[in-house]
């Protein structure tokens, strides 16, 4: 608590008794004044229209309509998670929650920065999907990584991962540093068949690089751009970026890719060394609202955590997976990526991202 809070609040017996022999709620005055603290949350999310459907669907109906004070770091993940990661020496973090994917996630809990959280605390947790339940991160949206084509260009396209390295497609896959090491586990897959494969599939990368030259985006909503002028006719991404961009009017095809999708599943932590907890406690709590999840679904296409969600059969059959494709998902081995990020974002800048 600051000096000049306690200079402010503090009072002294004699001016103490002054005030209840004049009839004076000072026991009431004095919890007000710590609610209100109690109330501010500071949150580290990604920016663009993530942030923003973040703050039409929950942050500003749920919380700031109800007088929350959030006051919001964005940032791309590998600039969150090293900010994190600085303010452990200090114990003290600047931020109380910190939206991740959830092998981000891991990683931050094996380096003591995220919590494991009291459930008691969160009560819409108690419908989230049991598949993506873990004790310190609250899973909120997730899909796959899927080949996305422009069905006016590509009358057949790839029917598999390892199928983009055929010649023909050449100059016309798109691809984003956002998503580098799922590129990696996808490189993994063509080459050894297993998600732990990364190093293997280097060198498939490289001759990818070479040989097809994919344009490189620095976002997803660059590669959007990129296949509407036509600079590429396929993209490797996420089955809700395609649909959100198809939404948006552009003529695409999604293609589930016969090895399996890597799956994909974002969500949020409480940071260890926040000042907030309780604030960031309702934060969590509203991000899993049913209410919140399905307007959340319904623009952006991703499938909701809770299970509570009301989506209508036509939205859910568009977004989610059928159970063929949910039985081939391919799911993170989280300790492995936790063990090799930061490796492979280093081999990506030197010798694919150039």
């Amino acid at each position: 608590m600051p000096n000049e809070y306690k200079t402010q609040t503090v009072l002294s017996r004699r001016r103490m008794m002054q005030a209840l022999l004049a009839g004076a709620a000072v026991p009431a005055f004095l919890p007000a004044r710590a609610h209100a603290q109690d109330q501010a949350v500071v949150v580290s999310n990604w920016g663009g229209d993530w942030n923003e459907r973040t703050m039409r669907y929950v942050e500003r109906p749920l919380l700031e309509d109800r007088g929350f004070r959030i006051t919001r770091d964005l940032a791309m993940e590998p600039e969150r998670k090293a900010k994190l990661l600085g303010e452990k020496r200090i114990r003290r973090a600047s931020a109380d929650v910190i939206h991740l994917n959830s092998s981000d996630a891991f990683e931050m809990r094996q380096q003591e920065v995220v919590d494991d959280l009291d459930l008691s605390r969160i009560p819409n947790y108690a419908d989230v999907v049991e598949e993506l339940r873990t004790p310190y991160f609250v899973p909120w949206l997730y899909s796959g990584v899927v080949i996305i084509y422009n069905k006016d260009k590509v009358a057949e396209p790839p029917k598999s991962y390892a199928e983009l390295w055929d010649p023909k497609w050449a100059g016309r896959i798109g691809l984003t540093n956002q998503l580098y090491f799922n590129y990696m586990l996808m490189a993994g897959v063509v080459a050894k068949g297993g998600m732990t494969d990364a190093d293997d599939g280097k060198p498939l990368l490289e001759r990818l690089a070479a040989e097809s030259r994919p344009r490189l985006y620095a976002a997803h909503q660059q590669l959007q751009a990129g296949l509407a002028n036509g600079e590429v006719d396929i993209a490797v991404n996420y089955k809700a970026r395609g649909l959100q961009w198809a939404h948006d009017g552009q003529s695409l095809g999604m293609q589930f890719p016969e090895e399996g999708a890597i799956a994909v599943t974002f969500g949020a932590c409480l940071t260890t060394y926040g000042q907030n907890k309780d604030a960031g406690y309702d934060y969590l709590d509203a991000m899993l609202d049913p209410t919140a999840m399905a307007g959340l679904a319904e623009a952006s296409f991703y499938a909701p955590a809770n299970t509570k969600a009301t989506l209508t059969d036509e939205l859910r059959g568009l977004i989610d997976f059928t159970a063929d494709e949910r039985a081939k998902m391919r799911f993170l081995d989280y300790a492995y990526v936790a063990r090799n990020s930061a490796a492979w974002l280093e081999w990506w800048n030197k010798s694919f991202a150039i």
